[in-house]
């Protein structure tokens, strides 16, 4: 899997919307002030909401305009919401890169279009669909891929993401074992994004940055290190300075020509002379 996506982001990664998490907020935004125009929605649920019988008779339109319906129907939780999706999808985007997360968006988007037909063929039940679930499998990757980082519960509390993460999937379980077939096909085919990395995990932590600085650092320790050239070694013994910092070389001003000599042997070696030929001490 992880093969064929790296096959098609050569191909098709040229196409691939940088920054999709700034359209998607903007869209959230557009919606609510559909719904606030509109007076309590009734714009945006006559006229862009999903609706599969609409769909089918003609108003195709609603296949995208769902998205609009925002994750908080108050200005304050709207700007929060918005925030933490924008950081969310960003830091996604940017370990990932701009075509996998444009995959991972996409496929939660048409994992939530069928869904929304499956629920209302299956069971005949049309489904609020909107964006909840897709934004939830946003923060499980991201909890998944910074399991550490820090988010502060009512702007005081301290909390890692992994543990919102399992609180998030607690949560999930419970809707899908109380709630109806409607809800559990949209809950299932919403975060079906998240299953798909949760498959490929192993290949996909290659991009988490503490794998990432892992690599890095490995390849550091293990290049190898330049050769230091040695610029003084001893006629004796051939010792180098490589061979010990604490080893001194001197020239000997009685030999003929440049001899140099450790500490050891400066003082016990037998003078050089010109010609080849020893002198005595």
């Amino acid at each position: 899997m992880n093969e064929w996506l790296t096959k098609m982001e050569r191909k098709y990664g040229r196409f691939a919307i940088t920054n999709l998490m700034n359209y998607m907020i903007a869209l959230y935004v557009a919606g609510y002030l559909c719904i606030l125009i509109g007076g309590n929605g009734y714009v945006f649920y006559r006229y862009l909401s999903w609706d599969v019988n609409a769909i089918l008779h003609g108003q195709v339109w609603r296949l995208v305009t769902f998205l609009l319906n925002p994750p908080s129907y108050s200005i304050f939780g709207l700007l929060i919401s918005c925030f933490c999706y924008w950081m969310i999808g960003n830091n996604l985007e940017r370990v990932w890169g701009t075509f996998r997360f444009n995959v991972y968006m996409l496929t939660g988007i048409f994992g939530q279009i069928i869904g929304g037909f499956l629920a209302y063929f299956l069971f005949h039940i049309n489904v609020d669909l909107g964006t909840s679930y897709l934004n939830w499998s946003l923060f499980l990757a991201l909890a998944m891929t910074f399991p550490d980082m820090q988010f502060y519960l009512y702007f005081l509390l301290p909390v890692k993401a992994k543990w919102l993460a399992y609180i998030d999937l607690a949560f999930l379980a419970v809707e899908f074992v109380i709630g109806d077939w409607g809800t559990r096909i949209q809950i299932f085919f919403s975060l079906v994004n998240f299953f798909i990395y949760l498959a490929m995990i192993r290949q996909w932590s290659r991009f988490t940055p503490k794998n990432v600085k892992r690599r890095r650092e490995f390849k550091q320790a293990a290049a190898p290190k330049k050769m230091r050239t040695a610029h003084h070694k001893c006629a004796i013994c051939g010792r180098t300075e490589a061979d010990g910092s604490d080893l001194e070389f001197r020239y000997c001003s009685k030999c003929e020509g440049t001899y140099e000599y450790c500490q050891d042997h400066l003082y016990t070696h037998v003078h050089v002379k010109a010609d080849g030929s020893h002198l005595t001490h």
